[in-house]
């Protein structure tokens, strides 16, 4: 199921593009409506998940790139060990595996990751983000959606073993 890595590779690809296109094209930190609820906000993260460790002090740029690096070996095993049947699980895989090393990327070259789309609703506003976590969050999705609502198929795969 290591096939599945292009789907990776395109997510890198596409998130590190994009990321790229924000840097030379938005202001920092001043949003640049989109259309209502929708706005492009350069802001760089040196944290987690909304801003977690953000004023850290530095060493968590390491603890992060070493676990996403942890993850994405434990990842690309859990990718080997896949029958051919367990696509869905294969995509979602690879969706999380190429969100986690596109930003592990940014905070090897750039010491922080960059973040550009933002969500609002009135006065509510969803933590800025960047194409690569909308990946690791879709793999996520699919992942918990494919472990609580077995599809036919897999229930057919199961018991003709």
């Amino acid at each position: 199921m290591l096939r599945w890595l292009w789907l990776s590779v395109a997510v890198i690809v596409l998130d590190q593009s994009a990321k790229w296109a924000a840097l030379r094209f938005l202001p920092y930190a001043i949003p640049q409506p989109v259309f209502p609820g929708f706005n492009l906000t350069l802001v760089f993260n040196t944290g987690a998940a909304f801003s977690f460790l953000n004023q850290a002090g530095g060493w968590q740029r390491w603890l992060f790139v070493g676990l996403a690096l942890a993850v994405s070996g434990i990842l690309i095993g859990w990718l080997m060990r896949l029958q051919a049947h367990e696509r869905w699980t294969a995509a979602a895989l690879a969706l999380i595996l190429g969100g986690a090393l596109s930003n592990a990327l940014d905070r090897i070259l750039r010491g922080h990751v960059i973040d550009f789309i933002q969500i609002y609703y009135r006065q509510w506003a969803w933590p800025t983000f960047n194409l690569a976590d909308s990946a690791i969050t879709l793999g996520a999705a699919i992942l918990i959606f494919r472990t609580l609502i077995a599809s036919p198929q897999d229930a057919r795969e199961k018991t003709k073993k």
